[in-house]
C-alpha cells in the first residue's frame, strides 16, 4: 500500500509543475485524498458493505469535490489535477499512469445496463471539462482534449477533440514530455472547417460588393 502511495506521489511530482514537495502532495492535494479514500470504499464495495462504501465515497466527495463511485476500478499512479467536479461512474475502469483534469466525467448515457461507463487504457490524458460517456474503450496513450464529448471508442495512440469528439491522427510525430500534458495545443477539425466556410463566405461577399 505504501509503495503504491509513493509511486502516486512521484507521479504528481513529475506531472504537476506546481508541486513543490512530496509532503505538500501527500497532505494538501485533493486527488491523493480522493484516490486513497476510494481504495477503502472499493474494498467495502467488493465485500458487499454497500452502505459503508457509499458513506466513505460521499464523505470524500464532500471533502475533495471529486466523486468516485465505490465500484469504479482505478489503476496505479492516477494523477488528478485540481480535481473539482470530477465524476467517475460505478462501472468505469481506469488503467495505469493516467491523468484527469478538473471537470472530467466518466459517465453513462442512461441507455445501457450492466457495463455503463467507459474503460480508460494506460497512459491516457483527459483534459479539463471532457465528458466520456458510454461503455466503450479509450485506447492506451490517447489524449482527450479539453471540453470534448466522447461518445464512441477511441483507438490507442490517438487524440480526440470536439463535440462530438473526432479522432485526430498524429502519424510519425514524436511528442516530447512537455506537450504530453498540454491540453490546448491541439487542432480542432470542426473549428478548422468552420473557418474554411467563413473564408469562402467572405470571398463571396467581396465579389458581390465589387
Amino acid at each position: 500500500m505504501f509503495g503504491d502511495l509513493r509511486e502516486t506521489i512521484n507521479a504528481y511530482m513529475a506531472r504537476d509543475p506546481a508541486a513543490k514537495s512530496a509532503v505538500e502532495v501527500l497532505l494538501l492535494y485533493p486527488g491523493i485524498k480522493a484516490t486513497q479514500s476510494h481504495k477503502r470504499a472499493h474494498w467495502c464495495y467488493e465485500h458487499n458493505l454497500m452502505l459503508l462504501a457509499r458513506a466513505i465515497s460521499q464523505i470524500s466527495r464532500h471533502r475533495t469535490g471529486i466523486e468516485i463511485h465505490p465500484g469504479a476500478k482505478i489503476g496505479k499512479r492516477l494523477v488528478i489535477d485540481h480535481g473539482m467536479g470530477i465524476v467517475i461512474g460505478e462501472t468505469a475502469e481506469i488503467g495505469d499512469d493516467c491523468i484527469l483534469y478538473h471537470g472530467v466525467t466518466l459517465g453513462g448515457t442512461g441507455k445501457d445496463s450492466g457495463k455503463r461507463h467507459p474503460t480508460i487504457g494506460n497512459n491516457v490524458l483527459i483534459g479539463t471539462g471532457a465528458k466520456v460517456l458510454g461503455p466503450f474503450k479509450v485506447g492506451d496513450n490517447s489524449r482527450i482534449a479539453a471540453n470534448s464529448v466522447v461518445l464512441s471508442e477511441i483507438p490507442a495512440d490517438s487524440t480526440a477533440v470536439g463535440v462530438p469528439a473526432r479522432v485526430v491522427k498524429i502519424a510519425g510525430e514524436k511528442v516530447d514530455y512537455a506537450s504530453e500534458v498540454d491540453q490546448v495545443s491541439i487542432s480542432d477539425p470542426v473549428a478548422e472547417e468552420l473557418s474554411s466556410i467563413n473564408r469562402i463566405l467572405a470571398e463571396i461577399n467581396n465579389k458581390l460588393d465589387a
